[in-house]
């Protein structure tokens, strides 16, 4: 591991937890990238599930509940 990296990490364990998990998700994405499969997070099967729940009721989705979907595929 480079030494930058270590630094980092040694940094990122005082972050709070919301900033911690943001960095995880960038982690995944490059390591999606790098193997070409991307593995949700607990949170995104959550949001999935939920979504596709609402869907089977025939309730459409707010925008609200869509823009963490087209934030993280640089849409929003």
């Amino acid at each position: 591991m480079v030494p930058t990296m270590k630094r980092l990490f040694e940094q990122v364990a005082i972050w709070p937890p919301e900033d911690q998990e943001e960095l995880a998700e960038v982690a995944r994405a490059i390591e999606a990238r790098r193997a070409g499969v991307y593995v949700l997070s607990d949170d995104e099967k959550a949001s999935i599930d939920a979504g596709l729940r609402q869907l089977d009721r025939g309730e459409s989705l707010s925008e609200e509940d869509m823009e963490p979907y087209w934030r993280r595929f640089g849409v929003a």
